[in-house]
């Protein structure tokens, strides 16, 4: 696989005269200059889609999932390929990156099934004076816009069950990790996915670039994962034209141990859930309430786990704790665990920026108040914030205090008890004692500020899909 560096547009690869640096945040070294695209680019890119998707749109089924398979097979073939190109723009450890890109795959070949099975309805009306019947047609040209800190895999979920529903894209990559976006498209072109169906432009600054796209008027539908903030900005450039929406936004995820936990699975799992791509992920574990009477043993047990990971550069086979994705996000972590420590938190492990080059941070673990104001913050690091609860039903109040609702985690021996908190958590998915849930077969997404729609599942073809009733007299 060459290194793609180029806009793809209309099946085919576009240099430009404006670039930007990909830069390594292990050691700040420039990995490849970027093309950015010009307002021109943009239009083009807007236009390839809206001429492909009828053209999309006309594939059956069954050859749509063929192509979606082809994309798996050649990107599963290519994985520790593409997971090297992931940890060098992003900084996550090869581990890490190989587990995204698995994960990413997956998208390909559970979508490529789905192609073929999206139900209708076909029925009596109530009256009986006619058949309802209820089919599905792909909602048109999608403006697809993704993050950094999953850039292979918050693509292949998004443009999976597009291609699958029979929509063309646009997608537009977080300027830090381009390259993981421009190498998927090289996998697709492969694959045998028709010109203009898939393009890939490259904005900065990107807020013009997406107001311009979505101003175009052919754009008919939006998927976008990020922060709640510029998902609030997008949903109400979307409303200006009505423009179909998903946002899977924001989290500040709660971890709850419960007094009858088992403390080794706990920590087993807090590990997974907070150090799982360093913390950079809108489903880290980010407040953890322990019950009273395990909490001392609880908060002894993580730390001395967090102080045994090493941290080094992405590609080192030793580290564990790789870079954050810049020395700015870097920093923010930095200065969110010095505000809760002046606020009268306490570092019990970590709790301040090494020395030397590059943007790393260490698994950091602290014991706060419930007032502290570092959880309002989503970190976005490796830190862990343990808060002490007498009740569950102290630690349900403080885990639903917050405006997000993406994804909750809890601990505990009885699977009754896990339940009942279950239910009364307010999130869009709950992990009984497990530290990660994220399943392509299941539908990933939240409540309240964290997000509309869901994606993944028998629901995410779904929001690249429109229902169309027919009323017919027989």
């Amino acid at each position: 696989m060459a290194l793609r560096d180029q806009l793809y547009i209309d099946g085919a690869w576009r240099t430009t005269t404006t670039t930007r640096p990909v830069i390594d945040p292990s050691d700040g070294s420039v990995i490849a200059n970027v093309s950015i695209a010009s307002e021109q680019d943009l239009d083009d890119a807007v236009d390839a889609a809206a001429k492909a998707f009828p053209q999309v749109a006309a594939i059956s089924p069954r050859e749509r999932g063929e192509m979606l398979r082809r994309a798996f097979e050649i990107m599963t073939a290519e994985r520790d390929e593409i997971a090297r190109i992931v940890s060098r723009e992003n900084g996550k450890v090869l581990a890490d990156a190989i587990g995204e890109v698995t994960y990413a795959t997956e998208f390909l070949r559970w979508f490529s099934e789905e192609a073929v099975r999206t139900a209708g309805d076909f029925r009596q009306s109530p009256s009986g004076d006619k058949t309802i019947i209820v089919t599905h047609e792909p909602v048109g040209p999608s403006l697809l816009i993704t993050p950094w800190n999953f850039p292979a895999a918050m693509i292949t979920r998004k443009v999976a069950p597009a291609l699958a529903a029979g929509c063309s894209v646009v997608i537009k990559p977080a300027t830090e990790t381009p390259l993981t976006a421009l190498a998927i498209a090289d996998v697709f072109e492969r694959a045998g996915v028709p010109a203009g169906a898939i393009n890939v432009v490259v904005a900065s600054p990107a807020g013009p670039a997406v107001d311009r796209m979505l101003d175009d008027g052919r754009i008919r539908n939006l998927s976008f994962t990020g922060s709640t903030p510029v998902g609030k900005v997008l949903l109400r450039k979307a409303a200006d034209r009505v423009i179909r929406t998903s946002m899977e936004l924001g989290g500040n995820a709660p971890f709850l141990v419960l007094d009858d936990a088992d403390l080794d699975l706990a920590v087993e799992s807090a590990m997974v859930a907070k150090l799982r791509n360093g913390g950079a992920a809108c489903t880290a574990a980010n407040r953890f309430y322990a019950a009273r009477a395990v909490a001392e043993e609880f908060s002894r047990r993580l730390s001395e786990a967090m102080a045994s990971v090493a941290v080094g550069p992405a590609l080192d086979s030793t580290s564990q704790l790789g870079a954050s994705v810049s020395l700015a996000e870097r920093d923010k972590i930095a200065d969110l665990v010095d505000e809760a420590i002046t606020k009268g938190g306490d570092a019990l492990v970590g709790g301040s920026t090494p020395d030397g080059s590059g943007a790393f941070y260490p698994a950091t673990v602290l014991r706060v108040a419930a007032d502290n104001p570092i959880l309002e913050s989503e970190i976005f690091g490796p830190v862990a914030p343990i808060v002490v609860v007498d009740s569950d039903e102290e630690a349900v109040r403080l885990a639903n205090s917050s405006e997000y609702g993406l994804i909750a985690y809890v601990q505990s021996g009885e699977t009754g008890r896990a339940m009942r908190v279950a239910r009364q958590l307010e999130a869009g998915m709950v992990a009984i004692n497990r530290g990660v849930i994220s399943d392509p077969a299941a539908p990933f997404g939240g409540v309240k500020e964290s997000g509309l729609g869901r994606e993944g599942g028998f629901a995410g073809i779904h929001e690249f899909l429109e229902s169309k009733y027919i009323g017919l007299s027989f």
